[in-house]
């Protein structure tokens, strides 16, 4: 089965990585606008070949996208004349506004799923077999994909040992924004707050485990996460707004010496962790 990815980052040369172990099964081969990634790519064995022209990915039995939104919408466009039964799976991080873009005549190609998995760091380089292993791979408007390109894809996802998910799109995009989109604009707040002390590596030098832990996925992507946050704009902003009332509240708590209360406020977001 030859199958081609289109965006060879950490979340496409992760998948390369993972499905190369089955060779007898897949060959992979992989498609990058950034020259720099191609060669990484193939230096890291990431891939089996590069595709030498974009025709070349249209003629795969699987196509997965690996890119941002607004590159996986536009793509979509171009692929109006795959082959009847090809599989075509996105793996964008907002879903609603991708289904809604995907041309009717192959709607029923599309596989339109959010593996809930990644890292700080991005590039060929980030890539890791074992990205998405026992991670859930959330697969939205099921009943709009065909019956052959759901087959394939929960084979794919089994081989890389993700834990399917089944979700509607429109669902998925406001369950994503408080769990992973509102909590990367946290980190980016944090960060921001510590750089604009007076002296913010003096701060640095104290900084513990909590706040490399809270800190950490600032260092991810600027460009992607302007993309994510634009893509689903109203339920990042419902989020945060949520996010921003909670921190009011311990705000007053505080100003007011209501120990007490706070000492209860954050008990009951201790049981958050009875349920994760």
């Amino acid at each position: 089965m030859n199958i081609g990815i289109i965006g060879l980052g950490l979340m496409g040369g992760s998948l390369g990585l993972a499905l190369k172990k089955f060779s007898h099964k897949y060959h992979i081969i992989g498609y990058d606008h950034n020259k720099l990634h191609q060669k990484d790519a193939l230096q890291l064995q990431l891939i089996n070949k590069l595709a030498s022209n974009f025709e070349e990915i249209k003629a795969c039995d699987v196509i997965i996208l690996t890119i941002p939104v607004d590159a996986i919408i536009k793509t979509t466009q171009t692929l109006t004349n795959v082959k009847e039964d090809c599989t075509i799976i996105d793996f964008g991080s907002s879903k609603e506004k991708i289904d809604n873009a995907i041309p009717e005549t192959i709607r029923q190609n599309f596989v339109t799923a959010h593996p809930m998995t990644g890292t700080e760091k991005f590039g060929p380089s980030a890539a890791v077999e074992e990205l998405y292993k026992n991670k859930v791979m959330v697969i939205c408007n099921q009943e709009k994909s065909g019956k052959h390109q759901t087959q394939i894809a929960l084979e794919i996802f089994k081989d890389i040992q993700a834990k399917v998910s089944f979700m509607d799109a429109k669902e998925h995009d406001k369950h994503a924004a408080f769990i992973s989109h509102m909590p990367h604009a946290v980190s980016y707040a944090i960060a921001n707050s510590v750089m604009k002390q007076e002296d913010p590596q003096s701060i640095i030098a104290l900084a513990g485990g909590g706040f490399k832990s809270m800190s950490r996925i600032a260092k991810s992507s600027p460009s992607m996460w302007e993309d994510i946050f634009r893509q689903n704009k109203s339920n990042v902003l419902e989020s945060i707004q949520t996010f921003n009332k909670e921190m009011q509240e311990c705000q007053r708590l505080i100003e007011e010496d209501k120990w007490e209360e706070l000492h209860q406020w954050m008990k009951n977001a201790n049981r958050l962790h009875d349920i994760l």
